[in-house]
């Protein structure tokens, strides 16, 4: 089995260890991180899978929004704050401030495997069917002919 050829694909993943030490954050920011690691790790694997480019790429908008959640939340008062949490924080914002830069490459790999995402709200226009020239029978029956109430 070839390995495949890593340019930019899996990025700086040395961030996200280092955001979650000291336990500064709760468990669910290493969680949300290192699962979205490993999903970036399949999708590298897996050269052919769309689906798998698809959720990397979902799941690093969903910890883009649940990092900013996370810093602002937990983010310790002066009186709390040591060397150890500072560089932890700071490594969080430092991940989070990759993710939009690893976003466009990932959706650029993305585009790369022949995925195309178009954007449609409504009905697709090349299966519309006027509904003005339709020779089907009318939505309500006509009154005059309906059945007769069985006694």
């Amino acid at each position: 089995m070839e390995l495949p050829a890593v340019s930019l694909k899996v990025r700086g993943s040395g961030a996200e260890p280092l955001g979650c030490m000291n336990y500064l954050f709760p468990a669910s920011y290493a969680w949300g991180n290192f699962s979205i690691l490993a999903v970036g790790i399949w999708a590298v694997v897996q050269r052919d899978s769309l689906d798998a480019i698809m959720m990397f790429l979902t799941g690093l908008l969903l910890t883009v929004l649940t990092d900013i959640i996370h810093v602002c939340v937990f983010y310790p008062s002066n009186d709390y704050l040591t060397d150890v949490k500072r560089f932890s924080i700071g490594m969080a914002i430092f991940s989070l401030l990759l993710k939009p830069a690893s976003c466009y490459f990932v959706y650029q790999m993305y585009r790369e495997r022949g995925g195309e995402y178009t954007f449609n709200i409504g009905q697709d226009r090349s299966t519309y069917e006027p509904i003005d020239q339709q020779d089907a029978s009318p939505q309500w029956p006509d009154p005059s002919k309906a059945a007769p109430h069985p006694y």
